[in-house]
């Protein structure tokens, strides 16, 4: 490297490294809950072998319990306020002599305050946690009975590039159920309610037409306070879609014979409108990061009723909304000129 170019590339590596402090510390704030209450007594903290919330809401717990110690029993604690969820852990002898505590139980989203309990057993669907901040903790019970209370240590922060995401949400009714660490060390659990959206179940590409289906999760006002429409980028033309509901799911097809002006290519978002609020409709309680590369779909050449051929394309974005490009054939209708 010329003499002349050394203090340019000392320079780009100072920067470099700036940025990498930045997004490091950024990252740490995400994954940082604050303190709880003062005037709590300092506790000693489980270290876990495993601790993550798989699939958007399965707790799984796998502690290393004290050297040493001879336990009868031990069972996790998620505590908030003055509400306490219990869940039995397993004792688990290991071959190199430590014991293990393990459990794992499904979690949901519950706005009804519970009281102290256990939420687990038969006929039981998992915790039932309302939203916020959940400590976690364990109660030890040793064989005459007497029992030790600890903390669980927070897990590294999860740092991965792949194409499934460290955290996602419960992609049956959307809630987030979040590992974090308090800023003195210990786990806890984030729960936060989901948002007022229009998820993607399917799209289907027919030879003549393309059909949604997809369900509005936290609804905010009955089915028919919603409508299906198509909003072309850049013109803001807007054409709308009957729609069919059986609950909260909903199905329409594409009004593709106003979503073409002849042989230009345009582009459309396709969401539901409920007063002035717009819902895009997309995939988003999914764990995939880069959707628009994990779902791919292909061109389709799609006669309408009137005989005129499109040039469609269904796809998913970056964002995971579900977007549709077209251009007609000689001889297509200007359904969407009309519009504009």
């Amino acid at each position: 490297m010329s003499d002349a170019l050394l203090p340019y590339a000392v320079g780009a590596a100072k920067r470099a490294r700036r940025v990498a402090v930045r997004m490091r510390r950024r990252v740490e704030r995400l994954h940082t809950a604050p303190a709880f209450g003062g005037g709590i007594p300092p506790r000693p903290a489980l270290r876990p072998l495993h601790l993550s919330v798989l699939g958007g809401r399965t707790l799984n717990v796998a502690l290393v319990a004290p050297p040493g110690t001879d336990l009868a029993s031990a069972r996790l604690e998620l505590a908030r306020g003055g509400r306490v969820h219990r869940l039995p852990l397993e004792l688990e002898p290991q071959p190199d002599g430590t014991l293990l505590l393990t459990a794992t139980t499904a979690l949901r989203l519950t706005d009804t305050p519970a009281g102290t309990g256990t939420d687990t057993g038969p006929g039981r669907a998992g915790l039932a946690l309302t939203p916020g901040l959940w400590r976690v903790g364990t109660v030890l019970t040793r064989p005459d009975g007497q029992e030790q209370r600890t903390g669980v240590a927070a897990v590294p922060i999860p740092a991965t590039d792949g194409p499934i995401a460290p955290v996602s949400p419960d992609p049956a009714g959307g809630a987030h159920f979040r590992l974090m660490r308090s800023v003195d060390g210990f786990a806890v659990l984030k729960v936060r309610a989901p948002a007022h959206q229009a998820e993607l179940d399917t799209f289907a590409l027919r030879w003549d037409r393309i059909s949604v289906r997809g369900r509005v999760v936290a609804p905010q006002a009955p089915p028919a306070a919603y409508t299906a429409q198509a909003v072309r980028r850049g013109g803001g033309a807007v054409v709308q879609a009957p729609l069919e509901w059986d609950g909260d799911a909903f199905a329409f097809d594409l009004p593709l014979a106003g979503m073409v002006s002849g042989r230009k290519a345009l582009r459309w978002d396709i969401q539901l409108q409920q007063g002035r609020t717009g819902l895009k409709i997309g995939r988003r309680l999914t764990d995939l990061r880069r959707r628009n590369q994990v779902i791919r779909t292909s061109f389709r050449i799609i006669a309408l009723e009137d005989g005129s051929l499109l040039r469609v394309h269904a796809y998913i974005t970056s964002a995971g909304a579900l977007a549709v490009s077209c251009v007609g054939f000689e001889g297509a209708p200007d359904g969407a000129e009309g519009r504009v």
